[in-house]
C-alpha cells in the first residue's frame, strides 16, 4: 500500500496528500494550510471536546496518528507529562521535521516518528490514547485503520477519532442546481467523502464501545469568498459538463455580491467519536 502524508494510506495519486506529490512547495502549503484550520473556533471547539472525552492522564502513552504539525502531539504531551509519553505517527518528512521543530522551540517532550495508519509502528496493546483527526477521510481502506487503532489500545484505552463528511458542505447563495453540481463534482474526486458518518460505525466493528459523539460546523468567513477553493471545483463542474460557463460565472457573481453585504454562508461539518476498548 503507498503511503501518505498524516498516516493516511493509499488515496489517488492526484491528491496533495500522495506521497508521490510531496515536495517542499506542497509541504509548505500543507503546513499553511493545517495552521489556518487550527486557529478555526469550530476546529478549537471540537478538539477542546475531544481532549476532555479521551482525558489523557500523567504517566500515560498516547499517539497521535497523522500528526501533521504536531500540534495535538504537543496537547497530549503535556497533559501525560511527567512519566508519560506522546508519539506523532507522520510520513511526511517536511511536517514531521515542522512538527520536531516546534516541540523543541515550546520545549515540549512530545516524539515523532514515521508511520502509516494502516500499519502503525506500535506492538499490541501498547498505548493508553490515541488522537486521529482529519484521516479517514484520505483513506482507501479506513476499516483497516479503525482495526489498526482497536490494535494497539490497551485495555480501557480511549481513542478520539475526528473527521470531516464532505456531504454536509453548504454553499450559498448561487442557484441550487449549480451548487449541487460542484459539490457533486467535488465528493466525486474525494478518497472517502463521507468520512464522519462512517467513523462509529467503523470503531465499533473494530470492537470499541463508544462512549460520545459530537459534531461542529466549521463556518467560514460570511465576508469572504474562499476563491481558490470554488473557482477549482466551478471549472472542474464545467469541465465536466456538468454547468455551463455562463452558471459558473454567475455563481462567482452571486458570490461577489454577497460577500459585499456579509452574507456568504460556507460550511463543512466535522464530527467526532469518543471510543474506549473495552478491559
Amino acid at each position: 500500500m503507498g503511503r501518505t502524508v498524516g498516516g493516511m494510506g493509499d488515496v489517488r495519486p492526484t491528491s496533495a496528500f500522495h506521497t508521490d506529490n510531496i515536495t517542499d512547495a506542497t509541504t509548505g502549503r500543507l503546513v499553511g494550510a493545517l495552521d489556518t484550520q487550527a486557529a478555526s473556533a469550530g476546529v478549537r471547539r471540537l478538539r477542546e471536546w475531544a481532549h476532555r472525552g479521551v482525558a489523557a492522564r500523567p504517566g500515560e502513552r498516547a499517539v497521535d496518528i497523522g500528526a501533521g504539525t504536531g500540534s495535538e502531539t504537543l496537547v497530549l504531551a503535556a497533559a501525560v507529562t511527567p512519566g508519560g509519553e506522546a508519539i506523532g505517527v507522520e510520513p511526511n518528512p517536511g511536517l514531521r521535521s515542522i512538527a520536531e521543530q516546534r516541540a523543541a522551540e515550546a520545549g515540549n517532550p512530545a516524539r515523532f516518528v514515521d508511520g502509516d495508519a494502516s500499519s502503525l509502528p506500535l506492538g499490541d496493546a501498547d498505548v493508553d490514547v490515541v488522537w486521529c483527526e482529519r484521516v479517514f477521510q484520505h483513506l482507501s481502506e479506513p476499516d483497516r485503520a479503525a482495526a489498526e487503532i482497536a490494535r494497539v489500545l490497551r485495555p480501557g484505552g480511549r481513542v478520539a477519532l475526528l473527521d470531516t463528511d464532505w456531504a454536509t458542505s453548504i454553499l450559498h447563495p448561487g442557484d441550487p442546481e449549480v451548487v449541487a453540481a460542484l459539490t457533486t463534482g467535488a465528493l466525486a474526486t474525494a478518497v472517502n467523502p463521507y468520512a464522519g458518518r462512517r467513523l462509529a460505525g467503523q470503531l465499533a466493528a473494530a470492537g470499541l464501545e463508544i462512549d460520545d459523539l459530537g459534531s461542529q460546523a466549521l463556518i467560514q468567513d460570511p465576508s469572504k469568498v474562499t476563491w481558490p477553493l470554488i473557482r477549482m471545483l466551478g471549472e472542474a463542474a464545467v469541465r465536466r459538463e456538468l454547468i455551463t460557463e455562463r452558471q459558473r460565472d454567475q455563481l462567482y457573481d452571486d458570490l461577489t455580491a454577497a460577500a459585499k453585504q456579509g452574507a456568504v454562508h460556507m460550511s463543512v461539518t466535522m464530527f467526532g467519536v469518543i471510543a474506549h476498548r473495552p478491559a
